[in-house]
């Protein structure tokens, strides 16, 4: 995902001269949040390219948005701002709100691995405030964690991901009237998902991945990145780094054991690919979960 501070929804709040950021933090793996209090102010979001998830943790109930205008938000209320939608608001009174950013990519993945679609059929539900306990108090967990505190930080990133998968889970519909062209066909799709998770430990090859389906290297990576909205090796990658986590949240392996489990050349590379990723070593991300 792109550094915080150049997402529209983030830059939006961030001109308005009655809008304050209290906290942000980018969290890796394409995910960001931050906490923002307001009043007495309006907001245009036109076609952001990221997806935004928002909840009042107070104050709300003078926010509408112009097309709506008979009705407003509340305290534990929940948005959902796909990329590329359009909104106006009208904020009344006071509101404190918490939002989570995360990428097309992120979006992408969670399609393939959660959901088994092709994400360019499917879409992200636009909603405006939506009521959902378990959501809305995940988002006031990681309100109360310290995010310049790295354990915390990590803590934080966890939380996030469970935000959307749990918004992939219930808020991801098909997209209306629309014909796919080219690609991959399903059976290969989730050939290649079950090639690429049982085979994580070796140095899988562009190669033997467009073998698989019977095309050309070139040909093959044009209709991967179709059907997996990434390309594959930011595929593969994404893939290793969530063993790994998994790997470092369930036991005490080595990590140099983790790194040949995950397909890593060396601990150090995996150590510098995770924390590229994910924003802190591995050591340090196991550390904070048993904390």
């Amino acid at each position: 995902m792109p550094a915080l501070e150049t997402l529209q929804v983030f830059q939006s709040l961030n001109r308005s001269p009655n809008a304050r950021l209290e906290a942000c933090a980018e969290l890796g793996d394409g995910l960001s949040a931050a906490v923002w209090s307001n009043h007495h102010d309006a907001q245009d979001y036109q076609a952001p390219d990221h997806h935004t998830l928002s909840c009042y943790i107070g104050g709300g109930t003078g926010t509408f948005r112009r097309d709506q205008p008979g009705t407003k938000g509340g305290p534990d209320k929940l948005c959902i701002l796909p990329a590329e939608h359009q909104s106006a608001w009208v904020i009344n009174g006071e509101i404190r709100l918490a939002h989570v950013y995360f990428s097309p990519e992120q979006f992408a993945l969670g399609c393939v691995t959660l959901l088994d679609r092709e994400p360019r059929a499917l879409q992200l539900r636009e909603s405006t405030f939506l009521e959902d306990a378990a959501q809305a108090r995940r988002f006031h967990q990681l309100v109360a964690l310290n995010w310049h505190e790295p354990a915390e930080r990590l803590l934080t990133s966890s939380l996030a991901h469970e935000m959307l998968s749990h918004t992939l889970l219930g808020q991801v519909g098909a997209r209306d009237g629309l014909r796919l062209k080219g690609g991959l066909a399903a059976y290969q799709r989730r050939l290649l998902t079950a090639y690429i998770d049982h085979h994580l430990e070796d140095a899988i090859s562009l190669g033997q991945l467009a073998g698989l389906c019977a095309l050309s290297e070139y040909h093959f990576a044009r209709m991967f990145r179709q059907s997996f909205g990434l390309p594959p090796h930011q595929y593969l990658l994404a893939r290793r780094l969530a063993r790994a986590q998994a790997l470092l949240r369930g036991g005490a392996l080595p990590l140099s054991e983790i790194a040949w489990m995950c397909g890593f050349s060396s601990a150090s590379h995996f150590t510098h690919r995770f924390r590229q990723a994910v924003g802190a070593t591995p050591g340090e991300y196991r550390q904070a979960l048993r904390t």
